[in-house]
């Protein structure tokens, strides 16, 4: 059933109830009118043919019948259309229509008409003490005003009304079927807009323009949201499948290698029994090396995917300075050999993904740990953050300092590239890759230069402080860092790996 439809039945239903409960009003305030008229005429009467009762009972008193009798007439002439009824001392006199003189009457002194009822009909009953200046010639006067007139004019009212009801019905079912189904075209016209939208085959989406109607516009908006939400989530979904894929091909690809040395340890190991210990502790520690690099392969493999399947409300308010002192406090007691210094002022806080953040700070660690040693081959690392807010966008710069033998400015743009690795290093190639995937995700600069004195590396990223107005949600910017799109993307965005000088 159409909208217009149901709004017409329910129109065409409750505006005759309408109709009826005010019309039951107005009757009932007419019925009150009328009674308050005949109540007042009956009282303006009641002055005039109290003097003519008065007369009445002073001729009968005085034993006057001709004077009786005029008087009488006088009172019969005065009351009209009303009726009277005279009780005295010599006797009752009574005239007009009038309750049977069974009925009981009210006494004297009440000063305001009340209802008789008698064989079905009904009177507004009016009591007048009489009296006249002599004692014991007094009376009582009863006036009877008979209410039919009045009932007739209410039923008429009464008849009138549900007349009135019974014409609304049709008439503002049709008129609210006319109007609901002019307010609704809009409606339907959205309606078939998007009956021909498939998310499965077609990339096109809804384009609506305001009507000016608040519910059809609010209804539009909410299709377009739940149209971008379904692109969103169809987008991660292919996302999350490309990452999958890229995880399994990289694994399987990477993964050959240790495996198949690990493999020719085994077999030596199987093959030879009485192989010579330096042989056999050799080929034990290349299976160690092997199962490390296996493990390191893993373990950066999962963090890649994990960065590139990070959703937005992970991202939270850090103090960068407090991870920085963690990561820290950690290379030192796996390295106690190494020289590792702090400069950093707590309170420095970003908007970010903890897990990510921490992952790029023990990566470009452990880099530079392994790289970036010394002609004596001592570690010598400085870790340095600072707030720069004279900036456009207020950021904390951190840098890390080696010094090692430095990275070539034509090798600056390699390095983070997947899998790329010296060929004597025991790394996986994924550290510094997980490094430019952090920045990145949190929109962030990086950079390579040389270190202090033009001796070394240093590693500068930049990454914005977080403040009030920046948003509480940040949405990541690529999720393909398993993928070789990443690679190619690298490759143009020179800002991100600036050579210096």
């Amino acid at each position: 059933m159409r909208l217009s439809t149901r709004i017409a039945i329910v129109v065409g239903a409750v505006v005759p109830l309408l109709v009826v409960a005010s019309g039951w009003v107005l009757v009932g305030l007419v019925g009150k009118d009328l009674h308050a008229q005949a109540d007042q005429r009956l009282g303006e009467r009641a002055h005039s043919i109290a003097s003519a009762a008065r007369g009445v009972l002073r001729a009968a008193s005085k034993d006057r019948p001709r004077a009786e009798q005029a008087h009488q007439r006088k009172l019969f002439t005065a009351a009209l259309d009303i009726g009277i009824r005279l009780s005295g001392p010599d006797g009752t006199v009574m005239d007009g229509p009038q309750p049977d003189a069974s009925v009981h009457l009210p006494p004297a002194g009440t000063g305001h008409p009340v209802t008789v009822r008698s064989r079905g009909k009904t009177w507004r009953a009016l009591t007048v003490p009489v009296t006249t200046g002599r004692p014991g010639v007094a009376g009582t006067l009863w006036l009877f005003s008979p209410e039919s007139a009045r009932q007739a004019q209410i039923q008429l009212v009464r008849g009138r009304v549900i007349t009135v009801a019974l014409l609304a019905a049709p008439l503002s079912a049709g008129l609210a079927w006319a109007l609901a189904a002019g307010a609704s075209r809009p409606l339907r016209r959205l309606q078939q807009r998007t009956s021909g939208l498939d998310p499965h085959t077609s990339a096109a989406r809804l384009e609506h323009t305001p009507t000016r109607i608040t519910e059809v516009d609010d209804l539009a908006q909410t299709l377009q949201t739940f149209l971008a939400r379904y692109d969103e989530q169809a987008t991660r979904t292919a996302e999350a499948l490309a990452t999958a894929r890229s995880f399994s091909a990289a694994a399987s690809h990477e993964l050959r290698t240790p495996l198949m040395s690990m493999q020719t340890s085994l077999d030596i190991l199987d093959a030879f029994h009485d192989l010579d210990p330096a042989d056999h502790a050799e080929t034990v520690d290349d299976l160690r090396r092997g199962h490390a690099r296996l493990l390191g392969l893993l373990v950066m493999l999962r963090a890649l995917a994990q960065g590139d399947l990070v959703e937005a409300d992970a991202f939270a308010p850090v103090d960068l300075a407090d991870l920085a002192d963690a990561a820290v406090s950690d290379l030192r007691r796996t390295h106690p050999e190494a020289e590792v210094t702090l400069d950093g002022a707590p309170g420095l806080t970003v908007l970010g993904w903890q897990p990510g953040l921490r992952s790029m700070l023990d990566n470009l660690l452990a880099n530079t740990l392994t790289h970036g040693r010394s002609a004596d081959d001592r570690a010598h690392v400085a870790v340095r953050l600072r707030a720069d807010r004279d900036s456009d966008t207020p950021a904390v710069v951190l840098t890390v300092d080696d010094q090692g033998p430095g990275v070539p400015p034509e090798q600056r743009q390699t390095i983070f590239r997947r899998f790329h690795r010296r060929a004597d290093s025991p790394g996986s190639g994924l550290g510094l890759t997980l490094v430019a995937q952090q920045v990145d995700l949190h929109r962030a600069q990086l950079r390579v230069l040389d270190g202090p004195g033009g001796k070394g590396t240093r590693f500068e990223i930049t990454v914005p402080l977080a403040h009030p107005e920046q948003p509480a949600v940040v949405v990541p910017q690529h999720r393909d860092w398993l993928s070789d799109t990443a690679q190619q993307r690298q490759q143009q965005r020179q800002e991100i790996h600036k050579v210096g000088p």
